[in-house]
Protein backbone atom coordinates (compact mmCIF):
# COMPACT_ATOMS: atom_id res chain seq x y z
CA UNK A 1 0.00 0.00 0.00
CA UNK A 2 2.95 2.35 0.65
CA UNK A 3 4.67 1.76 -2.46
CA UNK A 4 1.64 2.11 -4.43
CA UNK A 5 1.12 5.68 -2.70
CA UNK A 6 4.74 6.88 -2.93
CA UNK A 7 4.48 5.81 -6.88
CA UNK A 8 1.67 8.08 -7.54
CA UNK A 9 2.36 10.93 -4.64
CA UNK A 10 6.02 11.52 -5.64
CA UNK A 11 5.35 12.19 -9.38
CA UNK A 12 2.46 14.40 -8.65
CA UNK A 13 4.68 16.18 -5.74
CA UNK A 14 7.30 16.64 -9.23
CA UNK A 15 4.89 18.23 -11.10
CA UNK A 16 3.63 20.46 -8.84
CA UNK A 17 6.96 21.48 -7.73
CA UNK A 18 7.75 22.61 -12.14
CA UNK A 19 4.59 24.07 -12.15
CA UNK A 20 4.98 26.29 -9.31
CA UNK A 21 8.48 27.36 -10.39
CA UNK A 22 7.23 28.09 -13.60
CA UNK A 23 4.61 30.13 -12.23
CA UNK A 24 7.02 31.89 -10.06
CA UNK A 25 9.32 32.52 -12.95
CA UNK A 26 6.38 33.81 -15.34
CA UNK A 27 5.20 36.34 -12.81
CA UNK A 28 9.17 37.49 -11.88
CA UNK A 29 8.87 38.72 -15.88
CA UNK A 30 5.98 40.16 -15.07
CA UNK A 31 7.14 42.07 -12.40
CA UNK A 32 10.13 42.94 -14.51
CA UNK A 33 8.29 44.56 -17.48
CA UNK A 34 6.21 46.94 -15.61
CA UNK A 35 7.36 50.50 -14.61
CA UNK A 36 7.94 50.76 -10.81
CA UNK A 37 5.86 52.16 -8.56
CA UNK A 38 5.90 55.75 -7.55
CA UNK A 39 4.86 57.79 -4.32
CA UNK A 40 2.93 60.57 -3.82
CA UNK A 41 5.85 62.58 -2.93
CA UNK A 42 7.99 61.74 -5.28
CA UNK A 43 5.68 62.61 -8.03
CA UNK A 44 5.11 65.58 -6.43
CA UNK A 45 9.14 66.28 -5.78
CA UNK A 46 10.04 65.62 -9.68
CA UNK A 47 6.78 68.25 -11.04
CA UNK A 48 8.28 70.77 -8.37
CA UNK A 49 11.99 70.32 -9.43
CA UNK A 50 10.89 70.52 -13.13
CA UNK A 51 8.92 74.04 -12.40
CA UNK A 52 11.97 75.18 -11.15
CA UNK A 53 14.41 74.55 -13.60
CA UNK A 54 11.65 75.94 -16.34
CA UNK A 55 12.12 78.76 -14.10
CA UNK A 56 15.04 79.05 -13.98
CA UNK A 57 15.98 78.31 -18.14
CA UNK A 58 13.38 81.50 -18.73
CA UNK A 59 15.68 83.59 -16.08
CA UNK A 60 16.40 87.05 -17.17
CA UNK A 61 18.74 88.95 -14.58
CA UNK A 62 18.16 92.01 -14.16
CA UNK A 63 19.97 94.81 -16.45
CA UNK A 64 22.35 97.18 -14.21
CA UNK A 65 21.59 100.88 -14.63
CA UNK A 66 24.20 102.99 -16.38
CA UNK A 67 24.64 106.18 -14.45
CA UNK A 68 26.77 108.87 -15.73
CA UNK A 69 27.93 111.51 -13.87
CA UNK A 70 30.53 114.01 -13.66
CA UNK A 71 32.39 112.44 -10.51
CA UNK A 72 33.28 108.61 -12.23
CA UNK A 73 36.07 106.31 -11.40
CA UNK A 74 38.38 108.25 -13.48
CA UNK A 75 38.21 110.79 -11.56
CA UNK A 76 38.91 109.10 -8.05
CA UNK A 77 41.70 107.65 -9.30
CA UNK A 78 43.91 111.40 -10.42
CA UNK A 79 42.49 112.45 -6.87
CA UNK A 80 44.50 109.46 -4.97
CA UNK A 81 47.87 110.52 -3.26
CA UNK A 82 50.71 109.20 -5.13
CA UNK A 83 49.47 109.56 -8.38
Amino acid sequence: MYTIFMLIAIPILAIAWIAYALWERKIREEEKNQPKPQSHRLVKTKTEVADWAKRMAEYQPPKLKKTYSDEGPAQDKTDKPGN
